[in-house]
């Protein structure tokens, strides 16, 4: 899935760590979610929606087929 979490992450000039304990998850997890490795849950992608102040919708871009 496609996602925001760096360009956002940049403009609000925070480390993935930062990010990671502000939103109760690891760094690595961060890594992940950022390099489409891992697709957050819908609890963890609210709480980085949140954090941004902005919408799920705004953060991740979701990848069809067909």
């Amino acid at each position: 899935m496609e996602n925001a979490i760096r360009v956002k992450r940049a403009e609000e000039h925070i480390t993935q760590e930062e990010l990671a304990t502000a939103v109760g998850v690891s760094r690595q997890t961060i890594y992940a979610i950022e390099h489409s490795r891992y697709d957050p849950s819908l609890e963890l992608a609210f709480k980085l929606a949140r954090y941004f102040d902005c919408s799920v919708e705004e953060l991740f871009t979701p990848e069809f087929d067909g």
